[in-house]
């Protein structure tokens, strides 16, 4: 554990937290022909009519409609939905139907292409405590929303959490400051940065990215941070060997025990 000047825990009124690699240990493949495949199925299933007749061209459909959605003035930092193109592959359904379909599809395809996931242990008591605390407990994740909402339902984590900010639905990724500013204001700290902290796995997204919005940081190198992350982030508050909670709870004066 190492940590520097900083801002007193006690006066951290609300603290954000990454997902994956923070709270939660995920290994996906989504190149895998089995994912493609059971999408492929879905689809079928889904919608008889369907034009998409092979796992290849239920993929490149995928890509084409994804590229299509693409504004012509996108940034580096922006952050596409996956929704509506995974509704495109559909076009035999409408309204509610096709909406419905949509995310089943999506579901599918993130269960078949994930091989592995879990809670770090202690992630879910910690954030319990946290919100026990008085303090505000926001989730500030760069991640597909038809993927995460229903990952964070299957892990218990949903009702643990006072905001959730997810970049496909606001069109920016970290390390944009842009996606901090808007948790900062779905938890009333807009004017007041300095009252946040920021908890994640990657030094440039979950660090300095919220440094850009005058927020905290407190670094946690874990086994799916950067490859080329340092030990140590000089730019954090507190930077830590994996999912310290303990220390991290300690630092914002709160008892473990």
């Amino acid at each position: 554990m190492v940590g520097r000047a900083a801002p007193a825990g006690k006066d951290v009124r609300a603290v954000f937290f990454d997902l994956y690699g923070t709270l939660v240990d995920i290994r996906t493949d989504e190149s895998s022909p089995e994912a493609w495949t059971a999408l492929c199925g879905a689809i079928a299933g889904l919608d008889p009519d369907s034009p998409y007749r092979t796992a290849d061209d239920v993929r490149d459909a995928f890509e084409c409609a994804m590229e299509l959605r693409r504004p012509a003035s996108a940034g580096e930092d922006y952050e596409p939905d996956m929704l509506p193109a995974y509704r495109a592959l559909v076009p035999g359904l409408s309204g509610s139907r096709r909406d419905k379909a949509a995310r089943e599809l999506a579901w599918t395809f993130r269960k078949a292409s994930t091989r592995m996931i879990g809670l770090y242990p202690g992630a879910i008591d910690m954030l319990r405590r946290l919100g026990a605390s008085g303090r505000r407990v926001a989730l500030v994740s760069n991640a597909q929303a038809c993927y995460t909402r229903p990952e964070l339902d299957m892990l218990g984590l949903t009702p643990l959490f006072d905001q959730v900010v997810i970049s496909s639905e606001m069109a920016v990724r970290k390390p944009s400051p842009a996606i901090f500013r808007g948790a900062l204001e779905a938890v009333g700290l807009a004017d007041d940065p300095d009252r946040a902290l920021m908890v994640g796995n990657d030094a440039r997204c979950d660090i300095l990215g919220a440094a850009g919005a005058g927020i905290a940081g407190v670094y946690m190198r874990t086994a799916i941070s950067p490859q080329d992350d340092p030990p140590v982030c000089d730019r954090a508050v507190l930077s830590l060997d994996g999912p310290d909670y303990a220390a991290l709870m300690e630092w914002l004066n709160i008892p473990v025990h």
